[in-house]
């Protein structure tokens, strides 16, 4: 049965073709590369996983709570709507909210491994096309392991959200290669990053948990890369090449923000979707969600030097600048740290299976001879 059996709404069967625009580089310098990112790509070789084998897709689902949250994290809890609803229309919701998130989820990976081809194709030094074919590998497999989980957990898609669609356009059609980029490395990798961190942190079902775990063990390498590629670069830039960088950061960052509001799951149940936004907008909730997932970006844009009184303006406007203190590099230290530790506990579970299959196959061959 195909895919688009599962979406809740009809999608026309052709493919969504983007235009791009810019030149494929070719480099004939071979031997010369930076320290940092050549590691990064040997730790991209090195951290290459099997989504079939890695994750224990026998763990048990609920698909109206996907995440195993209570209550109180759903994004009407509180408002009359919520109230009104009944205890099988609240479950229903529940389906679908999970199905949307981890949809965008996706769809989001199927936008960067397409981004991460361009980057081979367009970046002007080896080593970078080095780490970004390792990275298009990552996204394959994110793909395929989000499929797997809506499929066989949930059974219901959602199309992407047209704010992300939007900026992944943005970031394919523009000529200027470092676009690609901002626009993957930094703004979709790392709001997604943010995301997945706070599911994965806050979640109670096992499968979500390691399934974000693992992935964002890959892209916390992803968005180093962005930052080790940009901020030499970005360094060099004119005042008038930044501030078009800083222009598309800010246009990014709103349509990032917008993109995890739901609209597209208020208007497919048919709740009043202009009550519905004006509650989300107003939660004390969905603030803290916010500024939760800016928490990678912040500081990330800080770093490689779109910093301009503008960008600062905006986040301060969003309620997001206190981001820029946050330390990016200890907080992917961590990510990669977590999902090793969900490997080792794997790994003690299996080892104490096999050591009762062991001791219960010696009791059975004492009492044969007995």
């Amino acid at each position: 049965m195909s895919s688009f059996d599962h979406y809740v709404t009809e999608l026309p069967d052709d493919i969504w073709k983007v235009p791009m625009a810019g030149d494929v580089r070719f480099t004939w310098e071979y031997d010369d590369g930076r320290d940092r990112l050549l590691a990064l790509y040997q730790k991209g070789k090195d951290k290459q996983w099997d989504a079939q084998s890695r994750i224990d897709w026998d763990q048990e689902v609920d698909p109206t709570n996907v995440a195993g949250f209570p209550e109180q994290f759903n994004p009407l809890f509180g408002s009359e709507i919520w109230e009104k609803m009944t205890e099988a229309e609240r479950k229903e919701f529940g389906r679908h909210n999970g199905s949307w998130l981890f949809s965008q989820f996706l769809h989001g990976e199927q936008g960067a491994l397409n981004v991460s081809a361009r980057i081979v194709q367009t970046v002007p030094d080896l080593d970078s096309k080095f780490y970004a074919a390792t990275q298009c590998m990552d996204e394959a497999r994110h793909v395929e392991a989000y499929a797997k989980f809506i499929h066989e957990k949930i059974g219901m898609y959602y199309p992407i959200n047209q704010d992300l669609a939007k900026l992944l356009k943005e970031a394919l059609d523009d000529s200027r290669w470092d676009l690609a980029y901002l626009g993957m490395q930094v703004l979709i990798e790392g709001l997604a990053l943010a995301a997945f961190g706070l599911y994965r942190d806050m979640a109670t079902t096992p499968l979500v948990k390691q399934l974000l775990a693992y992935v964002m063990q890959d892209e916390a390498r992803h968005v180093a890369f962005g930052r080790l590629a940009l901020k030499d670069y970005y360094a060099e830039l004119t005042d008038k090449e930044r501030a078009e960088r800083e222009e598309f950061v800010i246009e990014g960052c709103y349509l990032m923000r917008d993109r995890f509001k739901g609209r597209e799951v208020f208007e497919n149940l048919g709740l009043p979707v202009k009550e519905c936004m004006e509650y989300v907008d107003r939660s004390d909730m969905y603030s803290l969600y916010t500024s939760l997932l800016f928490s990678r970006i912040v500081p990330c844009v800080k770093d490689i030097g779109l910093w301009g009184q503008r960008v600062r303006d905006a986040y301060e406007a969003m309620g997001v600048l206190d981001n820029a203190k946050a330390d990016l590099t200890a907080l992917m230290k961590q990510d990669e740290e977590i999902a090793d530790r969900y490997d080792e506990e794997r790994h003690q579970r299996e080892l104490a299976a096999r050591r009762k299959e062991v001791a219960e196959a010696i009791a059975l061959g004492a009492g044969e001879t007995e």
